[in-house]
């Protein structure tokens, strides 16, 4: 493109040849560290800084880009950007066009960590119901640990410290490296095999994500997530959490963390239990003293100070209801003997007999019926007169006229 003072190009030719000539670089693959990161809407506005150089892009990325990198990279996270170049023409500024973003260095070892963690979890692994519970008492604790180990020194020292009679299986292995995921499956497999075994101890030190890697292999987390025996994991520090503290059943923040988890500490069990002694012999003392109390009132109640008092004042209703019983028997007997000389008296009074000897006779025919008129008799039929004492056999003749009758 010619131009002279006399001849200038304007700014919107020479923005567009640059344009032009940017278009033409084609797509490349850029490594940086994300300085910023601000979301508008669909679209991301990334900030991507040299990390040896004070040199920067700006970079625009669809959402969907940025999301298919899971997990999605965040500012200060080293990628790599497959990008087209791009010149805005109306501002002349210089962008890249994000269309496939990854992660580099430890965000691509994060990522992929974060990927094999949500496919384990997925199955179940991670699950809480698969979470065992630690024996109180171990008899025996078996412990994976790197070869004269601070950790091994740590879990030791405290476990004997907390409980003398507990016994530890120590199995050294590599806890970094390529032999590392081997050595620690081997070790756990045998300890699992272990029927005095009651519980298992993974634990390592502090260290840098690579160093911390093997207790995130597949191999490893599955092997076990397959034991019989309770895992405990002790990996690093606080702030560390490989995928080893997901699956194990308990997880201790640091090796001595781990001893106090397993082992109970004798001191702390004796005081409990004498404080369930304590509390035993209160409520035992609480239950005598209420039932002594019991007793004393029952014993005070009159029918058990005095027993002979009630059997005296039962003999007193007896006698009582025997005399009762008597006055009612002699008044009904009286009574009985009043109505029956009542009704003799009557009977007497209203006897044939009691006639008869008030000079009175009964006339019979010979067939013993009574004669009630002098009509019913004929002239020379003989007749039996019954007196009160006796009786008198005669012969009728005629009937004598009334007082009183004309013939």
């Amino acid at each position: 493109m010619e131009s002279t003072p006399e001849a200038p190009q304007p700014v919107r030719v020479v923005m567009q040849a640059v344009g032009g000539w940017v278009g033409r670089l084609g797509r490349i693959w850029v490594e940086g560290q994300i300085a910023e990161l601000n979301r508008r809407g669909s679209m991301v506005y990334i900030t991507l800084r040299d990390p040896v150089a004070n040199v920067s892009a700006r970079v625009t990325c669809p959402v969907r880009v940025l999301e298919a990198a899971a997990p999605a990279p965040q500012a200060g996270a080293r990628v790599v950007i497959h990008a087209k170049p791009d010149f805005y023409v109306p501002r002349g500024t210089f962008a890249l066009q994000a269309l496939e973003i990854r992660h580099v260095g430890l965000g691509e070892l994060l990522a992929r960590l974060e990927q094999l963690r949500t496919t384990l979890a997925a199955e179940g692994l991670f699950a809480e119901s698969r979470k065992r519970r630690l024996p109180f008492l171990p008899g025996v604790v078996g412990l994976v640990c790197g070869r004269e180990s601070a950790a091994e020194r740590d879990v030791l020292e405290n476990g004997r410290r907390r409980w003398p009679a507990v016994r530890f299986e120590v199995r050294e292995v590599a806890v970094q490296g390529d032999r590392a995921v081997g050595e620690v499956m081997a070790a756990v497999k045998d300890l699992d095999a272990r029927p005095e075994v009651d519980v298992i101890v993974i634990a390592r030190g502090g260290g840098s994500l690579e160093d911390l890697l093997a207790f995130s292999d597949e191999a490893l987390v599955r092997a076990v997530s397959a034991t019989g025996t309770p895992v405990v994991s002790a990996i690093g520090h606080e702030q560390d959490s490989p995928l080893l503290d997901l699956v194990a059943d308990v997880r201790a923040s640091t090796p001595t963390d781990a001893a106090k988890k397993v082992v109970p500490d004798v001191g702390e069990q004796l005081q409990l239990i004498r404080q369930l002694r304590d509390r035993g012999r209160r409520v035992l003392q609480g239950g005598v003293a209420r039932e002594e109390a019991w007793l004393a009132g029952m014993r005070s109640r009159p029918v058990l100070a005095s027993p002979l008092r009630e059997v005296d004042r039962q003999v007193e209703q007896v006698l009582d209801a025997r005399d009762r019983a008597r006055r009612a028997l002699t008044t009904a007997l009286d009574r009985a003997a009043d109505g029956l000389a009542h009704t003799g008296a009557r009977l007497h009074a209203l006897s044939p007999a009691t006639t008869l000897a008030r000079g009175y006779a009964i006339v019979q025919r010979a067939d013993g019926s009574v004669v009630r008129s002098a009509e019913e008799v004929g002239t020379g039929d003989p007749l039996r007169l019954r007196f009160a004492e006796d009786e008198l056999t005669v012969t009728a003749g005629e009937a004598a006229p009334e007082e009183g009758d004309d013939r």
